[in-house]
Formats: structure tokens, C-alpha cells, sequence
């Protein structure tokens, strides 16, 4: 893909002054960012202080998480939940940030065995893999499946000096997720690379993505380790917070408050949520980002009974769904969705309110899920879930299923197959 059709897709993407941020974000990362002046001038001291936490012991793994999606953007989702937790199971993880959501010119420490590393700044990078070559730790670069920049050149550049390579498979490979007219080749390309490759780790989120390994390199070296929640973080509410007056007005309007939060986008069925708005029973509330043009072609904001009231950021998004009665996920059944892991699935379990989706593969069979095979049975299953909103055996049920999902069980399985490796490395 080339720069201009980039451009042309973020612009489309983000308008006018979005593109703006990110064109200078671009700049400020692949031309100011990378010459790593700073870093030049005291390559001693970025040296000695690299070197002083990496001494520091403490850590059973390095771990390199690279990736496209910066530490302190809006929505916390899987890379940095993934991170955190890694960390707490005692890797030393080195946190690519970008341009775009951080402010960190060479890094910072986030937390315990926690950092943030701009990757773009090349002397940085370059004196960091040369210090993590003196340890004797075992070390790894991790990257995401959605990762634009991170070349197979790389990775193999990086193996050859006794990293393991780590593939997060986290989505179906499709132009409609990426926002662009094709899959970008960076992305292609290390796709290629992890299925042609059996000393590569291959994590899956979801069954369809573990059939797919499956049937291109076997079953080896490779686990299943979907989406989760931080259950801890969504039983924590602050009484003092109140939502903006226009959303409270819509919830305490006498009708059932039916809410999705997520990316609007292709895949996501508006056929099926004008027929629930149109039955007149049910506020339709929807939260997040425009994730491409089909929330506005459809016209949503004339539909009777439908509420967009924008995207939010994480630490409030759980106060906006609490406050409603049913949670879904109305997606459509592709390839996308049927090999999507939906992360808002544990986070509504969590926040124990009734759920209802459609057929997507990784929440039929769920406990305390409804998953309906057509629209009409979606609309029966909303006022069943409603029934259950009160109901102690239901409520559990959810509890449990997040307990189940909470981020550091998906950490714990990554770190305990890389332990098996490495110990069958040193036998």
C-alpha cells in the first residue's frame, strides 16, 4: 500500500482534523523521532540506565511487545491489558508506544517489570537490543497480528540474536479491519511468515483463528488465549460520577435501555438494530468510534429510538453501560466476526447485566449468554435477558465467566506454554 492511498484512507477515516494529528504524528515519528538526537549525544547514560534495568533481576523473560497500538491511547484494549499482565507474571516487558496517544520521547517506566519504549527513536532501539544480548535471560519479541510496522526482514534479523518470535493472531486478516482498500503488505507479510514458520509462537483469540493455524502448520507451538477483562477495575465505581444530562434523560425515558459499545463499522448489523428500535419498547444506546463511513451512510441519527452519544474513553465507558439494562453485541456473521473474540463480552459479564448477541462463534455456548441465530429471535432474547436482570442464579453465572476471563488467566497461559519451552530448551 502505497503513502497516498494511507493518507487517503486515514482522511476518509478521521476527517479533516484527525488527519492533521496523525500526518503530524507520522512526521514527528519516522523523521524527528528516529534520528534519536537526544540519544546520540548521551549514548553513556541511555546505556548505563538500559543496563541498570535489565541487572535489575526480578524477571523470568524479556518480552519486546511490539505493536501499532499506543500504551495510552482512549480505549484500553488487549495489547496493553496483555502487557500489564505479562508483567505481573514476571516478564521484564518493553512496550512500544507510539506517536499518535504517547508522549515519551526515549521511555518510561509504567509499572513494575512494566516499561514504554519509543522504537521509532533508532539509537534507543539499537543500544537496547545490544544490552539485551548480554543477558542471559530468555528473550522474545511480541508482536501483534495487526502490526503495521515490524517487517519479517526484522523479526528474522531479531531471531538470529536469540529472540523467540511470538505471533499475537488477534483478528481475521481482512481490508475492512486494517481501514484499508487492501491489506497493508506489513501485515501480509508476517502472517505469511508465522504460518510458514514452526519455531514461530502462534497465540490465537478464537477457535476459527486456531482452525486456521491448524490447517496451514499443525497444531505445535501454538495457544489459544482469547479476550478477557480487568473484573477488578469493572467493580469500581466512583458514586460522585454523573453522566452528561442528555444521556440521563434518554435512560430515564420509562423505556427498556438496550446499549452496544464498540467500533461502528461494517460488520455491525443496523438492519438488525433498526428493527429493535422500531419495535418502541427499547432505547438503542450506542457508544464508540465511527470505525469507517457505514454509521453515517446508514443515517442513524434520524432512526427513531437510536441514541449515538459519541465515543468514550475507558475509565468512564463502564459507568454509561452500568446504567442501562441490557448489553449486545449485534454484529453480523462473516468472517470477521465469526473469528473475533469479543473483549466487551467479559467486560459486560463483569459489569453483571444480561447479555444479548448474535450467533458470532465465541459467544454461543456461553453461560448467561443469548445468542440468536436470526433477528427475530435476537428481539425475543431481549426480553428474556430482561427477565434475568434481577435473578441471583443468572447474576452468577456472569460472575463467574468473567472470573474465568480476567486478563491474568490469559497471561498466565501464554507464560506457562513459554515456560514449557524454555525448559524443554534447557533439558
Amino acid at each position: 500500500m502505497s503513502v497516498f492511498s494511507k493518507a487517503a484512507a486515514a482522511y476518509k477515516k478521521h476527517g479533516a482534523s484527525g488527519f492533521f494529528r496523525k500526518l503530524c504524528g507520522y512526521v514527528r515519528a519516522n523523521y524527528l523521532d528516529r534520528l534519536g538526537l537526544s540519544v546520540l549525544f548521551n549514548r553513556k547514560k541511555y546505556r548505563a540506565e538500559i543496563g541498570k534495568i535489565l541487572l535489575a533481576g526480578g524477571y523470568d523473560r524479556i518480552i519486546l511487545f511490539r505493536n501499532s497500538f499506543g500504551y495510552d491511547a482512549e480505549m484500553f484494549q488487549r495489547p496493553q491489558h496483555m502487557a500489564w499482565n505479562l508483567a505481573k507474571r514476571g516478564c521484564l516487558v518493553l512496550y512500544e508506544v507510539t506517536s499518535v496517544s504517547d508522549r515519551v520521547k526515549t521511555y518510561r517506566e509504567q509499572g513494575e517489570r512494566l516499561y514504554l519504549f519509543n522504537f521509532n527513536n533508532s539509537p534507543l532501539r539499537k543500544i537496547l537490543e545490544e544490552e539485551i544480548k548480554k543477558t542471559a535471560a530468555p528473550r522474545y519479541v511480541l508482536v501483534c497480528s495487526t502490526d503495521w510496522k515490524l517487517s519479517p526482514p526484522d523479526i528474522e534479523r531479531l531471531m538470529a540474536d536469540g529472540f523467540g518470535f511470538i505471533y499475537d493472531y488477534i483478528d481475521h486478516i481482512s481490508p475492512e479491519l486494517t481501514g484499508t482498500g487492501e491489506v497493508p503488505p506489513s501485515i501480509a507479510e508476517k502472517y505469511d511468515f508465522a504460518m510458514n514458520n514452526k519455531d514461530v509462537a502462534v497465540v490465537v483469540t478464537a477457535d476459527d483463528l486456531r482452525r486456521d493455524v491448524v490447517s496451514k502448520r499443525g497444531d505445535g507451538n501454538l495457544v489459544l488465549a482469547g479476550n478477557g477483562v480487568d473484573v477488578s477495575f469493572f467493580g469500581e465505581f466512583d458514586p460522585s460520577f454523573v453522566p452528561e444530562r442528555e444521556f440521563s434523560d434518554v435512560i430515564n425515558n420509562g423505556k427498556i435501555n438496550v446499549c452496544y459499545y464498540g467500533a461502528l463499522a461494517k460488520w455491525f448489523d443496523y438492519g438488525l438494530v433498526r428493527r429493535v428500535a422500531a419495535t418502541g419498547k427499547y432505547n438503542v444506546i450506542l457508544i464508540g468510534v465511527k470505525y469507517d463511513s457505514s454509521f453515517d451512510e446508514e443515517e442513524f441519527d434520524r432512526v427513531p429510538g437510536v441514541y449515538y452519544i459519541g465515543k468514550k474513553n475507558y475509565k468512564v465507558l463502564k459507568y454509561y453501560a452500568a446504567s442501562c439494562d441490557i448489553l449486545t453485541i449485534p454484529f453480523l456473521i462473516n468472517p470477521i466476526t465469526l473469528a473475533t473474540s469479543p473483549l466487551k463480552l467479559y467486560e459486560y459479564m463483569a459489569l453483571g447485566k444480561p447479555i444479548v448477541t448474535t450467533a458470532i462463534t465465541e459467544c454461543v455456548g456461553r453461560d448467561g449468554v443469548f445468542a440468536a441465530d436470526d433477528r427475530d429471535e435476537f428481539i425475543r432474547y431481549l426480553d428474556d435477558a430482561y427477565a434475568k436482570r434481577d435473578d441471583p442464579d443468572y447474576l452468577a453465572l456472569l460472575r463467574k465467566g468473567a472470573a474465568e476471563n480476567d486478563w491474568s488467566e490469559k497471561a498466565k497461559i501464554i507464560t506457562d506454554r513459554l515456560g514449557e519451552n524454555e525448559r524443554t530448551v534447557s533439558e
